[in-house]
């Protein structure tokens, strides 16, 4: 136990230390911990690292899935629905397709059926490669709101594939009829599931007399039951934990008070950022160990079927995505679609975008070691090989170069209708407006009386006069814009003066810790907000 304890320290220290020497060097950390866990293997008398499946499933994969979808935009999810719909469904049976036909050719005795499971294990992207990648281009913002989309539901759409491919092997038996019923069933009963327990869990919220903490706890708690809830009947845990998590997601502005958000976003960045670091760190780290149990194949022979295998799903994943792209325009005559015309450029990045992760390798992984009658279950360690030699080339070769393919076509260069600092101000404007309305509709008589809501009736009015000069300077000269700038470094220094001297108070016995705290946390709140409007760094 203890032992256990002290190298999952020792992991998260070592991911911290690789994560920071990773945006040192401007790479995404998934490829430079992955990159990093591989040289640690090689390091004389590390023991060999086993990775259990279900430490994946059941711990990993809800609460980096409800994440997800917690951020994932309601609206832009349904602009997209049909984009993502046929990336997230349509690519996955394709690529499942096309890698069962290719791998029987190329594999001597590997049967379609194996071939199918193999396609299914590679088929679905990784969430968090593609956006820690984009995370610092300037991209248009639909192309990565497609990729955030796609990857909440396929990797639904993949582990459904993947359970019907590996019942026919167990069994030997294998209909279209009954798989497309139970295809659509599992998938359509998951989402029941999600939103039945996100409903309990609204419930809870909005009519029991719940604390901060316990709204925290309720949100840490909520992915894991609808995940066992639903895999208990056999249906889809992924889909009833993105279903749910959207749902409360959407609803949360009426569910959490304001200290729940901001404490429960700060926990739950935490959390996603270990539980990926490790993810990432684990797959280098278990790779000499698949490559050590292969049997009767070579090294060289596994890693030449890998590499073919990673070719071929990149370049099914271009076609499709540009197949996507004719038959939007093509639908648009008929119907309203979101693009009408969406070009080369954006689903050339889309399907360059496609480095694989956390849910193939779960998946790969829980391959069982048997068949049904008790034979060994065939190819296991060759699928096992391939597939952590897919995550890697699609890791290395597409993560580090999405930033240059993005250059390339020049989708860096595509300026926003609106730009996002001018629609927080707009958005900062109708706030400001609705509040002033408020004060001069309602309390007017009051104000006359009350010096404290005269000053905010007049802080309210500065406020709305700065940004209406920041919204004025977006289109004046740049001297305007200069003064802007300008105001708001003024600000940040006078918030760290203000932090500094506080920071002094606490010496004084005159001053209580907790209230020091308090005043401390709304400092931080304010250079928050300065900080985002300005584009000044955080520190």
């Amino acid at each position: 136990m203890h032992y256990s304890l002290l190298l999952c320290i020792v992991l998260v220290l070592v991911v911290s230390m690789l994560v920071m020497l990773g945006q040192k060097l401007r790479i995404s950390y998934p490829i430079f911990l992955v990159l990093g866990g591989l040289a640690l293997s090689f390091i004389p008398g590390l023991p060999s690292v086993t990775i259990d499946p279900d430490l994946i499933f059941l711990i990993f994969l809800p609460p980096l899935l409800f994440e997800a979808a917690w951020l994932t935009s309601w609206k832009a999810f349904w602009k997209f629905r049909r984009v993502i719909t046929m990336l997230a469904f349509g690519l996955v049976l394709i690529t499942s397709s096309v890698v069962a036909v290719v791998s029987t050719a190329l594999i001597p005795g590997f049967t379609l059926a194996l071939g199918f499971l193999l396609g299914a294990i590679i088929s679905p992207p990784d969430a968090v490669a593609a956006t820690s990648v984009l995370k610092d281009i300037n991209i248009p913002k639909p192309l990565t709101q497609i990729l955030e989309g796609e990857s909440l539901v396929n990797d639904a759409s993949s582990l459904i594939v993947f359970r019907f491919a590996l019942a026919a092997i167990l069994t030997g038996t294998f209909t279209w009829q009954t798989a497309a019923v139970d295809f659509v069933l599992v998938t359509v009963m998951g989402i029941a599931i999600g939103l039945g327990i996100a409903l309990i869990i609204y419930a809870m919220y909005r009519w029991l007399p719940t604390t901060t903490s316990i709204d925290i706890a309720l949100s840490f708690v909520a992915p894991y039951l609808m995940y066992l809830a639903a895999e208990s009947f056999h249906f889809s845990g992924v889909m009833a934990v993105v279903s749910g998590g959207l749902f409360l997601s959407y609803h949360s502005h009426v569910t959490l008070s304001p200290q729940s958000r901001l404490q429960g976003y700060a926990m739950w960045n935490t959390i996603t950022f270990i539980l990926n670091g490790l993810v990432f760190m684990l797959i280098g780290l278990e790779m000499p160990e698949i490559m050590r149990n292969l049997g009767d194949y070579s090294k060289g022979q596994a890693i030449f079927y890998g590499i073919i295998i990673s070719l071929v799903i990149i370049v099914t994943r271009i076609l499709t995505a540009f197949g996507i792209s004719a038959f939007t325009t093509f639908i648009s005559r008929y119907i309203h679609v979101a693009q009408s015309k969406p070009g080369w450029r954006g689903p050339l990045v889309i399907g360059w975008a496609g480095m694989r992760g956390v849910v193939s390798l779960a998946s790969a992984l829980s391959i069982p070691l048997l068949l049904d009658n008790k034979d060994p279950f065939p190819y296991r360690s060759l699928i096992l090989c391939i597939t952590f030699i897919v995550i890697l080339v699609t890791l290395v070769l597409q993560g580090l170069t999405l930033p240059w393919v993005i250059r390339l076509v020049g989708l860096d260069k595509v300026e926003p209708a609106v730009s996002e600092q001018e629609q927080e101000a707009k958005i900062h404007q109708h706030l400001l407006n609705a509040a002033i309305d408020l004060l001069e509709s309602q309390y007017t008589e009051l104000m006359k009386q009350q010096p404290m809501l005269q000053s905010l009736h007049k802080q309210l009015s500065n406020d709305l006069q700065l940004t209406r000069n920041f919204l004025e300077a977006e289109d004046c000269n740049e001297k305007e814009r200069h003064s802007t700038l300008v105001y708001n470094s003024i600000y940040l220094e006078l918030l760290g003066t203000q932090r500094d001297r506080l920071f002094q108070l606490r010496g004084k016995d005159l001053f209580e810790d907790e209230l020091i705290r308090k005043i401390e946390g709304q400092l931080d709140i304010e250079q928050e907000k300065i900080t985002r409007e300005s584009g000044h760094p955080g520190h």
